[in-house]
């Protein structure tokens, strides 16, 4: 259940579309991988098996949860390095503290966003503070990989905390959907997250039989992610799942619409939309570096290795065993 709510009457209206506009078609439905990620917490790998090039500049995203952990359960990961990117994490439910080898941190809870820029390369750590894991709980969330272009591959290392209540809300025509803007434009309104690499990324709760249908950058690619329910995709109404992905093709808008019914404990069509404008560049990744050479990817690792992305904080933030 999303965390930030609103009484959709009195937001701003998504406008409809007009007689030349065209509709983004549906070029492929991907199901999610399961794994686990970090210390053992289940993800979903929501990009697995897409054409690199259909995600441009997207590199990788995983579902965290959703999962009700029972005390003693929840995982996070331990310190790590990154570079060449920007990470996000999004929070759906549930708290995640992060703490960097540049001075940021904080705790990530209920619709708040954290927008990190790994750039030139940092360390850093997300784990459930010490009262989740005893507790148990919710635990539901996003985390999505976005590349940087080669011109800032080595830009200075950056930490944006982007509260849940700091997001731009829009209702949908009909007023039957809410959509929560944490970065890029829709239909001239702005979400608050700053990005290198120019992307839209917005979250949208679809009442059982409504549908949500936006203008999007005819310069950016289109993703349809399901977090939550079924419903369908696209001018054809392909039918689409949670843990299912579609690939959207060109076009000047988006649709999505709930199906009337949805399972009992999931009161909306929860959908992550995501789209970006595609660098076009070589990509070679390795493990949590994103490069354009493999020269470079050899440098990230020596540089890491070398101590050059910082060094883990006397007071760090340290996983959390129950009991402990």
């Amino acid at each position: 259940m999303p965390a930030i709510t609103a009484d959709v009457v009195t937001l701003p209206r998504i406008t409809g579309p007009t007689p030349t506009d065209t509709e983004r078609p549906v070029r492929q439905i991907i199901t999610g991988h399961r794994g686990y990620e970090g210390e053992g917490f289940p993800v979903v790998r929501a990009f697995a098996g897409v054409p690199r090039a259909d995600l441009d500049p997207f590199v990788h995203m995983d579902q965290m949860g959703e999962i009700d952990y029972q005390p003693g359960e929840p995982r996070g990961t331990d310190w790590h390095p990154h570079r060449g990117f920007e990470t996000v994490t999004y929070m759906i439910d549930g708290r995640f503290a992060h703490q960097d080898s540049h001075g940021g941190g904080g705790l990530i809870s209920d619709g708040a966003t954290q927008w990190m820029t790994a750039g030139s390369g940092i360390l850093h750590i997300e784990t459930p503070p010490v009262d989740l894991v005893e507790s148990g709980g919710l635990f539901h969330g996003i985390q999505l990989w976005v590349n940087l272009p080669r011109s800032a591959k080595f830009t200075a290392p950056k930490y944006q905390s982007i509260e849940g209540t700091g997001v731009a809300l829009l209702s949908s025509a009909d007023g039957g959907a809410l959509v929560r803007l944490i970065a890029g434009e829709i239909d001239g309104h702005r979400g608050p997250g700053a990005t290198h690499t120019p992307v839209t990324m917005a979250h949208a709760s679809v009442e059982p039989g409504a549908q949500l249908n936006l203008p999007w950058n005819r310069e950016f690619n289109a993703l349809v992610y399901i977090l939550s329910g079924s419903g369908t995709v696209g001018p054809l109404g392909h039918p689409i799942r949670q843990g299912q992905l579609a690939v959207l093709g060109p076009g000047d808008r988006l649709t999505v619409t709930a199906d009337a019914t949805q399972d009992s404990h999931r009161p909306a069509l929860e959908v992550l939309l995501l789209g970006g404008q595609p660098i076009r560049e070589p990509v070679v990744q390795y493990g949590p570096f994103v490069m354009n050479t493999k020269a470079e990817l050899i440098e990230a690792l020596e540089d890491f290795q070398a101590g050059r992305f910082g060094t883990i904080p006397p007071d760090a933030l340290r996983p959390h065993r129950a009991g402990a």
